[in-house]
């Protein structure tokens, strides 16, 4: 433990043992938090395994906005424990993660749209969350250089303001949780790529990577895009889509936005950073893909929309682009827990576009699971099971605009 700080290194740097009780494969914000929790828990022969750095995956190619605003009442519960989380985390990990709550405003340019943004508001306000529709005079308040006039195409008609909402650093989480699972005495192995997954008499007993063999009885798939990839290595097809997912950063600006914007219409959000730069995205590119490249199409819609909403921006040059890619399954909503006939295996996967929200919850309700080997009523909804059972937990009017 003194070596650890006196060199001042984020996380140990330890050798790969042949054998770990749990081994978890992927390095971003959600196998990170499960190591973390299963640490405070007392499990801490534990592996993290990610292909590449530490967070090089969706943790590092989000624009980290962090809400609870969703349509169901399974959602709204389990994105609300994770913000309240998320409220605590500086405090209780001893490392800023730059959580700002500025509020977030889901806009409305038609009459169905704002019936859309009713529904979910009284959902949200019956499971206690902070989340009511607003109209032109307050959000124009609210944010001054939105264009609230009947001048562009669609104009702005109503938002769901949800308060508690706003937007985070997401290194800065990805860092936090790997320095306190580090502390907890978890083994973090970054640039170790897992080849194969070994089964025995139905239940995992191995993994192999390229750096060697390792046996476990325990295996979480955290992986993201590549969730797909790795349960065809049990033999396990996922009913996931993987698209990728773009966005782009501005200069740096003087401070003129305080809020996140989302325009379920349009598909387009935009929040601006500590630093001043404008943070804007769009929906998921209409094909499946793993790529990772960004487009001049996608660039050019989406400054077109933004525009609309901030023809301030008009002058503002556009100083880098970046793409991820997200796994997307029929109901918009996660998978989660183990799977019927492989004992051992277990999921975290699904997230889509809003998987760094969840990033805490998850972590804390799935180290729970595989701690206790009982699966906590917060997940219960998100099993795989539910696709079989005809139980979806159908979230894509809450996603419709990935943020």
């Amino acid at each position: 433990m003194w070596q650890l700080f006196r060199t001042g290194k984020m996380w140990h740097r330890n050798g790969l043992r042949d054998r770990y009780d749990v081994v978890i494969i992927g390095g971003g914000v959600h196998g990170l938090a499960t190591a973390y929790y299963l640490g405070q828990r007392g499990v801490t022969n534990v592996a993290v395994l990610e292909k590449s750095y530490i967070g090089a995956g969706a943790s590092g190619r989000n624009t980290a906005i962090i809400r609870s605003n969703y349509r169901t009442p399974e959602g709204v519960a389990f994105y609300d424990e994770s913000v309240k989380l998320y409220e605590g985390l500086s405090a209780e990990l001893g490392y800023n993660v730059l959580f700002s709550q500025q509020g977030h405003l889901t806009l409305a340019h038609t009459d169905s749209a704002i019936n859309g943004l009713r529904v979910r508001a009284e959902v949200n306000q019956l499971c206690g969350v902070q989340s009511r529709v607003i109209w032109r005079d307050e959000i124009q308040a609210l944010v001054p250089a939105l264009d609230c006039s009947d001048r562009p195409r669609y104009p702005v008609l109503a938002a769901l303001y949800h308060a508690p909402g706003g937007i985070i650093r997401h290194d800065a989480v990805v860092w936090g949780y790997a320095r306190g699972a580090s502390r907890a005495g978890v083994d973090i192995h970054p640039f170790t790529e897992v080849t194969g997954i070994d089964v025995a008499n139905g239940a995992v007993t191995g993994v192999r990577t390229t750096r060697g063999e390792i046996k476990t009885s325990i295996v979480l798939n955290a992986t993201a895009g590549f969730c797909s990839t790795i349960a065809k290595m049990v033999g396990l097809r996922l009913p996931i889509t993987t698209h990728p997912l773009q966005a782009f950063v501005t200069e740096p600006l003087e401070a003129f936005l305080d809020k996140v914007i989302v325009s379920s219409n349009l598909h387009v959000y935009v929040s601006q950073t500590d630093r001043g730069e404008c943070v804007i995205g769009s929906e998921i590119d209409p094909y499946t893909s793993y790529s990772h490249r960004s487009t001049l199409p996608f660039l050019e819609a989406t400054a077109h929309h933004t525009l609309e909403l901030f023809p301030c921006l008009k002058h503002v040059r556009v100083l880098r682009q970046w793409a991820g890619i997200c796994d997307m399954t029929p109901d918009y909503s996660p998978i989660m827990g183990g799977v019927p006939g492989l004992a051992g295996f277990y999921l975290d996967v699904g997230w889509g576009t809003y998987g760094f929200k969840a990033g805490p919850v998850s972590g804390r309700r799935m180290a729970e699971l595989i701690a206790t080997g009982r699966t906590p009523e917060l997940i219960e909804p998100f099993s795989i099971t539910r696709f079989s059972e005809g139980r979806l937990v159908g979230e894509k009017a809450a996603a419709a605009v990935s943020h």
